[in-house]
């Protein structure tokens, strides 16, 4: 129902308002109050580096060539979409809802989730401090991004963390839309969210971050299908299987229940139905909830892209040639901690100009290496890692190649192995 959840969105009138607007020290003043604290969230993240370096990292299909198959930072746009279209109906906050939705993918590995799960096997030390995950997943290192890697400059050139509000942060590491959840609700307290553990297992603090988690799974399936036509991914017999599913449920197809019938099995369609759906079902009493025919149907399509799409022979193929990259790349940056220590990365890096350019200027930001420098260049970052210590330079290169985009990892690639 329209405006249902008004009465329980996330403004003054909640008693938990003071809880999500909080921020640890304010990135700096503008002077003026022209927009809302979720709103400065929204710009802070839309101007980040991390941001930006969205637009050439994989949703699905890796480093496409093909302009028209969705990336990293379209997939975001969807989630941004559908979240705040299901929030202006239900009566939610759509700046917070927006601010999370634009955020939650900035940790993301290259190489989508098979760069998360290199990543992960690529970590070594099992400690689980509060500046990098104990293994790596990419919703917490989208806090961690937030809280300690991404900087804004101030109105004097010093580059500053970006300071986001609590319930933007929640809603950062709260979005894993990979598992199945009917009537989800908000928790009911605030904790340390780096005591998460791990993906999923945790509610987030709005219904906000509620919509965003679920939008987060509307968003991805109907484009990824989508695209696998687009490549070719999908021969007749899986498609007629996808008409069929999709038919049980909407009345696409030959066995159509509604005037749909023949009609192609269309993404934006998808989307649509299932916004439609869950708005109808959904209530502060029963959740944010899907029809247990649509339910059904959600993970009966999951089910057939994993069958036909993520696991489809090409994209095996693409995961191993991953793998050779991001591995050589982990095995090259960690064989330099010596260097480092003894503060002669530049040297040891002198053959590989590309890697060199970002990686120093990266340990100069965020380690110990040389204060001095961080100074003239204008970083008022803290350091995250300490360069003398191996577990904090393997979370220091682990995260230096989670920023990295796909295709300046395959270039950095091909520089290592050059001659």
């Amino acid at each position: 129902m329209r405006d249902s959840f008004f009465s329980a969105r996330t403004d003054q009138n909640n008693p938990n308002w003071s809880q999500c607007i909080k921020r640890g020290n304010s990135l700096y003043d503008r002077g003026n109050s022209i927009r809302s604290e979720f709103e400065r969230d929204y710009t802070r993240l839309l101007h980040s580096l991390a941001y930006r370096r969205l637009k050439h990292k994989t949703q699905v299909f890796y480093a496409p060539k093909n302009d028209h198959i969705c990336t990293r930072m379209e997939h975001v746009s969807h989630v941004a979409s559908v979240s705040t279209t299901i929030a202006k109906y239900l009566g939610l906050n759509t700046e917070l809802t927006e601010a999370i939705a634009i955020g939650h993918d900035i940790g993301h590995a290259p190489f989508g989730h098979t760069g998360e799960d290199i990543l992960n096997s690529l970590v070594s030390f099992q400690s689980d401090g509060q500046n990098a995950p104990k293994k790596f997943w990419h919703e917490r290192n989208s806090l961690f991004f937030a809280d300690f890697i991404e900087t804004l400059a101030d109105p004097e050139g010093f580059e500053r963390n970006l300071d986001l509000t609590y319930a933007v942060r929640d809603g950062l590491i709260c979005h894993c839309g990979e598992i199945d959840q009917q009537g989800l609700k908000p928790r009911e307290n605030a904790i340390n969210l780096y005591d998460i553990k791990r993906p999923g297992i945790v509610a987030p603090y709005t219904w906000e971050a509620c919509i965003v988690k679920v939008s987060d799974k509307i968003a991805f399936l109907g484009r990824d299908i989508e695209d696998a036509r687009a490549y070719h991914i999908l021969d007749m017999s899986s498609y007629r299987q996808l008409r069929e599913i999709v038919a049980s449920t909407l009345g696409f197809g030959n066995n159509a229940k509604s005037k749909r019938s023949g009609r192609a099995v269309n993404t934006t369609v998808l989307i649509n139905d299932m916004i439609v759906n869950l708005c109808e079902q959904s209530s502060p009493e029963n959740g944010i909830s899907f029809s247990n025919e649509y339910f059904n149907f959600i993970k009966e399509l999951k089910k057939f892209s994993f069958a036909n799409i993520y696991n489809n022979w090409r994209l095996v193929e693409f995961q191993n040639y991953a793998r050779e990259i991001l591995g050589c790349i982990y095995r090259t940056l960690m064989s330099t901690h010596i260097y480092a220590k003894n503060r002669r990365l530049e040297q040891c890096l002198k053959y590989n100009p590309k890697l060199s350019k970002t990686f120093i200027d990266w340990v100069i930001k965020y380690t110990n290496y040389d204060n001095s420098r961080k100074k003239i260049l204008k970083y008022e970052t803290v350091p995250v890692f300490d360069i003398e210590d191996e577990e904090s330079w393997e979370k220091c290169v682990i995260e230096y190649i989670s920023g990295m985009t796909d295709q300046y990892a395959i270039a950095v690639f091909e520089e290592i192995i050059s001659f």
